[in-house]
Order: structure tokens, then sequence, then C-alpha cells
């Protein structure tokens, strides 16, 4: 017999009671329709197609093959003997060296040795999420903001705001130029924030772009930087998808832009990575901040007890990551997988008469459908996006819940689902626009 639990009249946080987790955007909506439907192609072939999780499953064989090869000597620790012993009992804020060392390692592999990162200064977090959490709790006190370029990730909504008490004030960036950030943009953002009276800490950047798809250029990063220096504040960059990038060197880390001023105005840049999307195991939760601020570094890795990840993880990591023949093999195929898979989708789209805004990193492509809104509003943008997801069975991502501008862009992920999938998803939309097509002829 189930227990009935009366309605608690006691009292709960501010934070228990904020509304600033963002669970009610259309981005978390298109996930439970999708969780209530998924689309199997031999139990539920007629389901929803999960577009709107940015998941790289295109080189998991790679991971896979490696342990396959490499789990005995994964096993063993630095005496020879079994690890359980030596990972089950030690755990220090600090991280395991090696990991460290091979995650440094790492990021300098995937920026083509142009950039160097020192272990030392590496410090681990349970996911980029934490690590951007982490980092505004350190830069921001509460009320305070951080400027982000639109269109942004929606999931940044939950991570800087929710339990920081930050704001995020929007730099809003335009088609017209392909959504780059403008010294522009920058000043009457920050303007804004001095119009209301809040204190502006640090422009935080996602560089190659989410949504977009796109890396930043250097002399966009360039006045970027010139404008943090200028005001005083922070620059964050989020540089999840550096090794998604489609060719290595399209993509410029703001490491290489300090190292190019002999990191000069360094101490106020903090650089986010993770494995999420470039090694494809979102479910490890490995995340990183890289700080060139002795401060933030010394005080993110006395709140990262907060956000540990077991050493036995870090010990497989440190392997697999230290694996020269490995890394080198796997960045080059993914590149090139991931390059493939985007001018599937792209091709496909094109076919069935649909734009996207012309990408070169990533998990994902920012698609244009604002030729078939009745009206440029954020109104009929919703509900183009609910015939899409009810009617067609496909969950994409609306501009809106990115906080972009301009109705009617869409992200669109690609490379959580099989090739097969993905033809059948491209057929659901060519079929959509077929019949808006004949429609529209019918009431002509």
């Amino acid at each position: 017999m189930a227990i009935e639990i009366e309605k608690s009249i006691v009292g709960l946080s501010k934070i228990a009671n904020s509304n600033t987790h963002g669970e009610d955007s259309p981005y978390f909506s298109g996930w439970k329709a999708y969780d209530e439907d998924p689309f199997d192609e031999l139990h539920n072939p007629c389901g929803v197609i999960q577009m709107g999780l940015a998941e790289n499953q295109v080189s998991f064989d790679l991971v896979e093959e490696y342990l396959e090869k490499n789990g005995e000597a994964i096993n063993y620790g630095s005496t020879g003997f079994s690890s359980f012993k030596e990972n089950a009992l030690f755990q220090d804020y600090h991280g395991l060296f090696n990991f460290r060392k091979a995650m440094a390692n790492f990021m300098e592999k995937i920026r083509g040795g142009r950039a160097k990162f020192n272990p030392d200064r590496v410090v681990i977090t349970a996911g980029a999420t934490a690590a951007n959490e982490l980092l505004t709790f350190i830069l921001a006190d509460p009320g305070d903001a951080l400027l982000v370029p639109t269109p942004y990730y929606p999931g940044f909504d939950r991570d800087l705001r929710w339990r920081t008490g930050v704001k995020i004030i929007p730099i809003h960036c335009e088609s017209s130029n392909n959504f780059q950030v403008t010294p522009q943009a920058l000043e009457l953002a920050y303007e804004e924030a001095n119009s209301k009276k809040i204190k502006v800490r640090g422009i935080l950047i996602t560089n190659p772009s989410n949504p977009l798809g796109a890396t930043i250029q250097r002399s966009n990063l360039e006045e970027i930087l010139d404008f943090a220096v200028r005001k005083n504040i922070h620059l964050v960059s989020d540089e999840i998808y550096s090794g998604s990038a489609f060719c290595s060197s399209e993509f410029v880390s703001i490491a290489e832009v300090l190292d190019s001023r002999k990191y000069v105005d360094s101490e106020r840049v903090h650089i986010v990575y993770s494995l999420s999307k470039d090694l494809g195991l979102p479910g490890f939760r490995v995340g990183t901040i890289y700080s060139f601020n002795d401060l933030v570094v010394t005080t993110a890795r006395r709140m990262s007890s907060f956000t540990l990840i077991s050493s036995q993880t870090q010990h497989l990591l440190a392997h697999m990551l230290s694996d020269e023949d490995f890394t080198g093999n796997y960045i080059k195929t993914n590149r090139d997988r991931l390059k493939r898979r985007y001018e599937m989708i792209v091709d496909g789209l094109k076919r069935s008469g649909i734009e996207c805004l012309k990408g070169n990193a990533g998990l994902f492509c920012w698609m244009n459908l604002s030729q078939l809104l009745e009206k440029s509003t954020m109104e009929c943008e919703l509900k183009l996006w609910n015939k899409i997801l009810c009617e067609v069975k496909l969950n994409i991502s609306p501009g809106s819940s990115c906080h972009c501008s301009e109705p009617g862009w869409f992200r669109v992920c690609f490379a959580n689902m099989s090739e097969q999938t993905l033809e059948i998803a491209l057929k659901r939309l060519h079929n959509f626009m077929q019949k808006r097509t004949k429609d529209s002829y019918a009431v002509e």
C-alpha cells in the first residue's frame, strides 16, 4: 500500500524555490518528449528521433577497441600490482598528477602543439558543467553579471545562474555577420548592465560555438580580450569542442592569443575543457579548469572537493591519454568522421531547400527555417518547433531556447546517432518540406 505524504508547508531555501534552473525551456521539454517516445529502428520506428542532444558517438568504437586491447594494463597501478586498493583508498582534491599531466598533453595535442599547458594549473572537476559553475562562484558575487554572446548553450542558464545568483547579460549577435561578436555588441551589453546598475565581472565565450558549430576567428578573440582588458574584467573561454573542429588549424585557442602576447594580462583568462564531447565520454563526468591566475587555481582546487572525479576514472584516462598512438589516431579519425557527418546532414538539408550557417566544428549545425514562420516572432518559432516535434517526430532545439534574437533558427545534432538514423531523420524533414510546399500551392 502506497504511503501518502502530505504536501510540505516547511520553508525551503531561495535556491530550492528559484525558477532560474531553466527546466521550463523548450530545450528540456524536447528531451522529455523523446524520453516518452524514443525512436528505435526495430521496436519503435515512428518514435521521436533525438536531435537535441550534443553527444559524440561517431568514434566510440575507437575507445572500445582501446579498452579491449589494454584493459589488463589499465587495471595495474604504479606498483605493478592491481590498482584497485591504491585507487580505492587514495583521493586528493588536486587530482592524480599523472592524469593532470596526461590531460595537459592531450589539450596541447588537440591544439596542434600551438599552445602549452602546465599540469600544475589543471584543476579537475566533474564535467564542464561543474567547471563553469565553479568559475562563476570564484569570479562573481550574487547579483553580478557575466556577458555571454547569443545564441548560447541553453544549459548556461542553469550552470551560471541557478546556484550562484549571478546574472547573464546577453551580447546580441546577428546573422548578418554570421553571429560574430563585435566590439559594438560588447559595448551595448556592458552599457545595458551599467544602466541596470549591475556589476559586470567577466565575459564567457564558447569556442567552437555551441550552438553555431563554428570557431571564433583569431581577430575576434583579440577584440574580445582587448575589451576584457579595457573594462578590467575576466574572460572565460569554454573550449570543450576544441578537438571537434574539423580541421585543427581552423581552431584558435585563447591560450594561443596569450602566448603571442607573451602572457600579458593572462591573469584574467580562464579555460574550461572536458572529455565529454571530444572523447565522447559524458558519463565519466571529466572536466577541467585551466587558469593563468594563481589565486583562481588555488581557490578552484579548494572548491573542487565538492566536484571530484573518482581515482579509478582518473587512472584509466591517464593511461588512455598518455598513449600517443591512440590519441593521435583518435583525434584525426574523429575530426574526419565529424566532418563527413556534418557534410551529410548539411547536404541532405540543402536538398530539402533548407540552409544552414556555414560551420567547421562541433556536433551540430545551425539550421535556418525562418522562411517557414507565419510571422517573424518567437511565438511562431515555438509553434513550428512543436509541429516538428509532435508531427515530424524530431527533437531539435529552437533558437529562442539559445536566446537567439532572430526567430527561425534551430540547432540540430547529428553525432549522437547512426548514419541510418540520420538518413531517416533527413527523410522525415524532406517529406515535411514537400508537404508544406504542396499545401502553400493549394492555398494559392
